[in-house]
């Protein structure tokens, strides 16, 4: 079992910024892709962010220039940095990691969610 436990949440005014972090721990052998989704009130949830095999990035239209996610290989730790924000980033972020555990079985593991909101 893949855990997931997310921070760096909060309410933020219109241009600043926040970093998100998402600690995995637990019986994990590798990590494949590690990706920040986000849900808004009455939509459905969408990709924000995603890093495949430690070096690949891949970002919606909607943060490109804005968002920059990151990873920390030895604390199998992934970040959001979001600079810029706008109130259409309000929105529950959730992470998501994807990898093996230590007897080869995939994984597709999701943290508990932490709020974003962006307001003046």
């Amino acid at each position: 079992q893949v855990q997931l436990v997310e921070s760096g949440g909060g309410l933020v005014q219109p241009g600043g910024s926040l970093r998100l972090s998402c600690a995995a721990s637990g019986n994990i052998f590798s990590i494949n892709t590690m990706g920040w989704y986000r849900q808004a009130p009455g939509k459905q949830r969408e990709l924000v962010a995603v890093i495949i095999s430690g070096a690949i990035t891949n970002y919606a239209d909607s943060v490109k220039g804005r968002f920059t996610i990151s990873r920390d290989n030895a604390k199998n730790t992934v970040y959001l940095q979001m600079n810029s924000l706008k109130p259409e980033d309000t929105a529950v972020y959730y992470c998501n990691l994807r990898g093996s555990d230590l007897w080869r079985r995939e994984y597709n593991s999701w943290g508990q969610g932490t709020q974003v909101t962006v307001s003046s």
